[in-house]
């Protein structure tokens, strides 16, 4: 749009001053070139290829080459007293399409290679910015239209990594979910029947069960090399927990925390299953449960173990035998968050480990 006004601007100036000029059709050759190099900047802009650095070289060498042939077609009064025929304005053009391909620096340069032409062509440099402040406004077209192009091209290039990086984790995601309905279930299957037949098929049992760990752990690296750092998936940490006697429910959305906070909660999970491990009995399974309400976040460790007789914990306490109460509370009360234990004679183990969203 700047190129087809700047473009009409120059055609009114050189109906009003041809009839001056030294050589009229000589001018009249400079305004028909004019108006063709316009016409092919525009086609190739619209079509792409004019925004190449070529092109962009090729038209501030014709913005050049048109500005110094006002010197063959005008007196050197003429000169002297008005500007260059293609006019000022439309030659910024080279200006703004040097600030679009090669940011603010290349634009101003350009603007500085512009107005130099008029200091060629009079033979003097004109230091008078209150009566002729064109270099000025070159130079401010071309830095900001240059800061202007380079924002626009990093924002481009954040969206463009944004929408990569969603199509990657829906990908990934989506290939979890097939590899967890089927592939994983087969395993642990393999593994629960193979062991339930005993004789041979127990190693069999064994190499299936090896399989399914690895293959979790695998699918859960994945998922946790999609997070930038900072931030922690809480719900791809438990996944890797899962084992033959360890089950792990998570919602189907990330559950993002602060990765301390993630790292700390996930290990007092592992403190809870590793006293389920030890302590529950021959055969005991753990159910680990994750809760995302919103303004906090609850995990559920449950056993269907033997449980804790009464007064059993304060006995450990006693006798300094303190796991527990750093492990896992001291844990949560680090966090600002509570744990919650539920137990009793044959009833089992029940953590409630719960953490706000922010401390």
């Amino acid at each position: 749009m700047f190129r087809l006004l700047s473009c009409l601007y120059a055609l009114g100036f050189g109906f009003a001053v041809n009839a001056d000029l030294e050589r009229p059709v000589g001018g009249w050759l400079v305004f028909a070139l004019l108006i063709g190099w316009s016409i092919a900047c525009a086609v190739a802009y619209l079509q792409g290829f004019g925004r190449r650095p070529a092109w962009v070289l090729t038209e501030i060498a014709v913005v050049v080459a048109l500005v110094l042939s006002t010197e063959l077609v005008a007196s050197d009064r003429w000169i002297a007293d008005n500007q260059s025929l293609p006019t000022t304005l439309w030659a910024t053009n080279a200006t703004i399409s040097a600030a679009i391909l090669f940011g603010p620096i290349g634009g101003m340069l350009t603007g500085v290679v512009v107005m130099s032409l008029g200091a060629v062509l009079k033979g003097y440099v004109s230091v008078d910015l209150g009566r002729n402040a064109t270099i000025v406004i070159e130079l401010a077209v071309g830095l900001a239209v240059g800061m202007a192009a380079q924002t626009a091209r990093r924002a481009h290039a954040e969206l463009e990594r944004a929408a990569r990086l969603s199509a990657s984790v829906e990908e990934r995601e989506r290939l979890s979910r097939h590899v967890h309905d089927g592939v994983l279930q087969v395993l642990a299957l393999v593994a629960r029947r193979g062991r339930e037949i005993g004789g041979e098929t127990e190693q069999l049992a064994e190499l299936a069960s090896e399989q399914e760990r690895a293959l979790r752990r695998l699918v859960v690296a994945g998922e946790e090399a999609a997070g930038d750092g900072a931030r922690a998936d809480l719900g791809a940490m438990l996944r890797r927990r899962a084992a033959d006697r360890v089950s792990v429910s998570v919602p189907a959305h990330p559950v993002v925390l602060d990765a301390a906070v993630a790292d700390q909660l996930c290990a007092a999970v592992g403190n809870a299953l590793d006293n389920v491990e030890a302590h529950a009995g021959a055969g005991a399974r753990a159910y680990v449960l994750l809760e995302d309400l919103g303004e906090s976040v609850t995990v559920s460790v449950r056993d269907d173990g033997v449980g804790i007789p009464d007064g059993r914990l304060a006995e450990a306490v006693r006798e300094g035998r303190i796991g527990v109460a750093k492990s896992i509370v001291g844990r949560m009360d680090w966090l600002g968050g509570q744990a919650t234990l539920h137990t009793g004679p044959g009833l089992g183990v029940e953590w409630e480990l719960t953490v706000p969203r922010s401390r």
